[in-house]
């Protein structure tokens, strides 16, 4: 079994006996035989305890503290996880604030620090010294040459790992960051960060950011609160990020109201070194970065005992996001929401900026989702640009799958919003196309004595499962023709249709500007309810949220018997739940369909889908994706708003005729 570039960590926070090595390493041996990971980092002078001070320089604890390394070394041949953990080295007549690179029973490296903070309520300089280049490339511990410096890397499998220490992420240039232009994509931090007011949140913040900076997973272990409180108070702050997210975070400070020296803090998560590999191959800037890199490094690897990938993770330890492109908190979504509509909105009112003032804004308003929200953004820059919003011509094109309900929300929203409006039927203008080329719609026979009424009469006994492209097509085709013949045509098209090809090409997929060419179909509800919410109130927000509520629907098949929609775009393809997180993990990750299947089998859903209909909408996806990427390489501008788009001018080229065995 793959893990798909997945790969387990773990950062502990163990009991503290300061000045007691023997019973550190028995604390840091019982996390190790419950922890279940690759990897499990260690607080910066975990072994001997951070708040020793002028014990460090005594032969008693660093005798003591190599007896006990030796243990947690024998310690390692019983199982396979790589151990990273603080003690202060004795090199030559230095001591050395340094970290151990431990598995399968030995010590595979010792990587001193950097930066040693002596300010404040630190006085590191009084007992250590830092990192320089007269360092020996190799000490003696034990008996055994173990490599020694600032320039060593780990590599285990698809992981390649760097090693820096408290001080050294808060410095100008961490050591990190040359290591991951070196290719470090596992960044580890052994710390010792006391507690101050404020002081988490700069941590989380250094982490994301730094993690963000690298394109790198980073995982920060800081000792907890058995280390003496004389002066100040630690918290067992542990963190791991990835590329800018925090991923999971333990503190006892918080999270036990009466943290004891007995509190112990264990954080596991599985990084996705795939995705950060994928990242690195798309952002030019981080190979750029290369060119000022002045270190040389030496890579250690540790998997020559055995198989890397032996664990085999089967079920996640990490959120999957079943709707990537929504936020799942209330305040988060409300604040996204806002800066979409923000950004649509700029957009809109730069384009309107030149045109002529006598120029239409011409919307085909269909009571539908998609184009509810233009006329939302088109009403929103229209009042930043104190223009009439009489200068917005909302026409609403009736044809033959067009229903009561969605007709009467397209004249509510003309009405109320105070727009331009005018209705023009289409159903003769059709007709009139279909005589024209000779077409028969969905079988009907059809001559110059056929009325629209009659034909509207007639579709209602074809077959539910009866199709008709042409039929759907001319329908589409006059509508962006009368839209077109009015003046500057606002589109509506969202960014999953465009990723299904699901418009009709020269029809909605064309416009002078498409403010919604980035927004997944799974938030366009959730903009429409906002915006009903905070700019509108009364009949408006009902008819908004009426609109929400509204099955998704291209109405262009005729209404079912009842007149209510028949066409539900979700039964014909899939659910758009699906097609955009597979859209996300596809575009913005890179993954492929095995990983894609992998992630959907641990997200959860806002239904249970079964592993059939997953695998089924997954091959729909592909198979409609690269067939329509012809309609994406001509789309109209429109405004960039998340991490994914579909732009050919920019986010995403690809040959119309690309060939989908691969994928």
């Amino acid at each position: 079994m793959s893990n798909h570039g997945f790969f387990r960590i773990s950062t502990a926070s163990p009991t503290v006996h300061v000045a007691n090595p023997a019973a550190n390493a028995a604390a840091i041996m019982r996390i190790i035989d419950q922890v279940h990971s690759e990897l499990i980092v260690f607080p910066e002078l975990a072994i001997t305890g951070y708040t020793c001070g002028d014990l460090f320089a005594t032969d008693s604890l660093l005798s003591a503290t190599l007896d006990a390394l030796q243990q947690l070394v024998d310690h390692s041949r019983s199982h396979h996880r790589i151990v990273i953990v603080g003690l202060p080295a004795s090199i030559d007549d230095s001591l050395m604030n340094a970290a151990a690179v431990i598995h399968e029973g030995e010590i595979r490296g010792i990587v001193p620090k950097s930066f040693l903070p002596t300010y404040r309520e630190f006085y590191e300089g009084r007992h250590f010294r830092p990192a320089s280049d007269t360092d020996p490339l190799s000490i003696e511990i034990n008996g055994h040459s173990v490599p020694f410096g600032t320039d060593l890397l780990f590599r285990f499998g698809d992981a390649l790992i760097a090693i820096e220490i408290c001080e050294d992420l808060w410095t100008p240039i961490p050591p990190s960051s040359k290591a991951a232009l070196a290719g470090a994509n596992l960044l580890v931090n052994l710390s010792a960060s006391n507690e101050t007011i404020g002081k988490a949140a700069w941590r989380r913040d250094l982490l994301r950011s730094q993690s963000g900076r690298c394109i790198a997973a980073y995982a920060y272990a800081s000792v907890g609160p058995g280390e003496s409180s004389s002066d100040v108070v630690f918290g067992g702050h542990c963190l791991i990020a990835e590329a800018g997210t925090i991923l999971a975070e333990g503190r006892s400070i918080l999270d036990d109201a009466s943290p004891t020296s007995e509190t112990e803090i264990i954080v596991s998560c599985d990084v996705d070194l795939g995705k950060l590999a994928h990242d690195r191959r798309v952002i030019g800037s981080f190979d750029d970065g290369k060119r000022s890199l002045d270190t040389s490094y030496r890579t250690i690897h540790l998997a020559s005992h055995g198989n890397p990938n032996r664990l085999q993770l089967r079920k996640l330890l990490r959120t999957i996001d079943a709707q990537p492109f929504v936020p799942k908190q209330s305040s988060e979504l409300e604040a996204r929401c806002e800066e979409i509509f923000a950004i649509q909105t700029a957009g809109l009112t730069k384009r309107l900026s030149r045109l002529s003032p006598t120029t239409p804004l011409s919307i085909g308003i269909s009571g539908g989702l998609d184009s509810t929200l233009a006329l939302l953004v088109a009403l929103r820059a229209c009042d930043a640009m104190e223009l009439p919003r009489t200068r917005i011509h909302g026409i609403t094109m009736p044809g033959f799958g067009t229903t009561s309900h969605t007709k009467t929300s397209a004249d509510s929203l003309m009405e109320l919003s105070g727009i331009t409006n005018e209705t023009i039927n289409i159903r003769p203008l059709c007709l009139n196309t279909f005589l024209a080329i000779g077409h028969r719609p969905l079988g009907i026979h059809i001559d110059a004595s056929t009325t629209p009424e009659r034909l509207q009469e007639l579709l209602q006994d074809v077959p539910m499962d009866q199709a008709d492209l042409t039929f759907e097509n001319v329908q589409a085709r006059i509508r962006t023709m009368l839209l077109m013949s009015r003046g500057f045509v606002l589109g509506t098209g969202d960014m999953s249709e465009q990723a299904l090809g699901w418009c009709t090409y020269n029809a909605d997929h064309m416009s002078m500007y498409n403010v919604n060419t980035s927004i997944p179909k799974t938030l366009v509800q959730f903009l429409v309810r906002y915006v009903a919410d905070h700019y509108f109130e009364g009949e408006m927000t009902d008819v908004l949220h009426r609109v929400a509520d509204t099955p998704i629907s291209p109405e262009l098949m005729p209404p079912a018997a009842d007149g209510s929609i028949r066409q539900e775009t979700e039964a014909s393809i899939g659910a758009y739940e699906l097609h955009d997180f597979f859209l996300y993990n596809f575009v913005r990750c890179g993954f492929d369909r095995e990983k894609i299947l992998f992630l959907a089998k641990q997200a959860s859903f806002s239904q249970p889908f079964s592993a059939e209909t997953i695998a089924i909408t997954l091959a729909t996806f592909f198979d409609r994706f690269f067939k329509n990427q012809f309609k994406r390489n001509c789309v109209p501008d429109g405004p960039k708003v998340g991490s994914v788009s579909l732009s050919p001018r920019g986010d995403w080229r690809m040959p119309s005729d690309a060939d989908s065995d691969a994928f």
